[in-house]
C-alpha cells in the first residue's frame, strides 16, 4: 500500500522535475526533460524488481533530480571533467532527495539509504545501487540509444556501450538482449559486445 509520506515525496520529486527547461516530445506533447526520465527509471525499476524496496522506488524517481541546475559545460571537457561533473551531480541530487525526504516526514535511516543509491555506492555488492544502474542503462538503451547514435560516431557510441554492458549485472544483460530495439541500434550492441581491448566514460 502506498503511504502518505511516499505519495507526497513522489508528487514533490515531480514537482522538481517538472521544472526542466528542457523538452522531450512523447506522443507529439512537450514534456518536461528529467520528469520523462524518471518516469522511465521509475518504470525499468518496477520491471526489474516488481518488490522493490521503498528507498529504491524513491531513488529510482529522483535520481537525477534537477539535473539541468549543473550543465556539463561548467567543467573542463575530457574524462577528468565528466568525472568532476558527474560527482558534483551525484551529491546535488542526493542533497535535494535527502530535503524532499526530510520535509515529507522520512526517518534518517531511509534518507541515508537513498542517498546511497542516488549516488551509486556499492555497485555490485548493494542490490539496490545494480537494479538502478541496470534500469538507467536499459531506459538509455530503449528510448535515447538511437536518437544518440545519429548524433556521434559509432567508435563513441559502441564505447559506451562497451562501458554500460560493463556496469550491468546478468538480469540486466537479459532485459537488454530482450528489447525490440532499432536494427541500427542492435547491430551497434553487437559490436560492444564482440571482444575488443577498450573502454572508459558514460552513465
Amino acid at each position: 500500500m502506498t503511504s502518505e509520506r511516499f505519495a507526497a515525496a513522489i508528487a514533490a520529486f515531480d514537482s522538481e522535475n517538472a521544472l526542466d527547461p528542457h523538452r522531450d516530445v512523447i506522443d507529439g506533447i512537450a514534456r518536461p526533460h528529467e520528469l520523462v526520465q524518471s518516469e522511465r527509471l521509475s518504470g525499468w525499476v518496477a520491471k526489474l524488481e516488481p518488490e522493490a524496496s521503498e528507498a529504491l522506488r524513491l531513488a529510482a524517481r529522483c535520481q537525477h533530480i534537477r539535473r539541468w541546475a549543473i550543465p556539463r559545460g561548467n567543467f573542463p571537457e575530457g574524462r577528468v571533467g565528466y568525472l568532476q561533473w558527474r560527482t558534483q551531480l551525484g551529491r546535488m541530487h542526493a542533497d535535494v532527495a535527502a530535503g524532499v525526504l526530510e520535509r515529507v516526514g522520512y526517518d534518517a535511516a531511509t534518507i541515508e539509504e537513498v542517498r546511497r543509491i542516488v549516488t551509486k555506492q556499492g555497485l555490485r555488492s548493494n542490490a539496490d545501487t545494480q537494479t538502478i544502474e541496470d534500469a538507467l542503462c536499459l531506459a538509455f538503451l530503449e528510448h535515447e540509444a538511437a536518437d544518440f547514435a545519429h548524433k556521434h560516431p559509432p567508435d563513441k557510441v559502441i564505447d559506451i556501450l562497451r562501458k554500460s554492458w560493463k556496469k550491468m549485472s546478468p538480469r540486466g544483460h537479459a532485459a537488454a538482449l530482450a528489447l525490440a530495439l532499432p536494427d541500427e541500434v542492435r547491430a551497434l550492441v553487437e559490436l560492444a559486445l564482440a571482444p575488443s581491448e577498450s573502454a572508459d566514460e558514460n552513465d
